[in-house]
């Protein structure tokens, strides 16, 4: 399954609070593309499918497709907002090799 740290969940909650979604969830997703084949995309909804699965963080819903959990099964999402990095980072076991950016990779 996918994990979202505490931090990551933190920040999207945080996110979420100022977009001013009344129902919102995170949906997570793999598409085609990058410097590596395949890339990861994130965004906001508010509709879920019934071929979604949905993971729960720290009050958080992650929603996925089936098609992309393949290629996320064991990843975890996590947030740094220190000095060496900022921002959302994708810590996926699965990936055999990625770009320098940390968007893209490939397996």
């Amino acid at each position: 399954m996918v994990t979202v740290s505490e931090s990551a969940a933190k920040k999207l909650t945080s996110l979420i609070e100022e977009s001013g979604f009344k129902t919102p969830f995170v949906r997570v997703a793999v598409k085609g593309g990058g410097c590596s084949g395949l890339s990861y995309t994130m965004d906001f909804d508010d509709k879920i499918e019934p071929t979604d699965e949905v993971v729960q963080a720290d009050g958080l819903k992650v929603v996925i497709d089936r098609k992309s959990l393949l290629y996320l099964y064991g990843t975890q999402l996590t947030y740094s907002d220190g000095l060496n990095g900022k921002g959302f980072q994708w810590e996926n076991p699965n990936a055999s090799r990625t770009c320098g950016c940390g968007e893209s990779f490939s397996l």
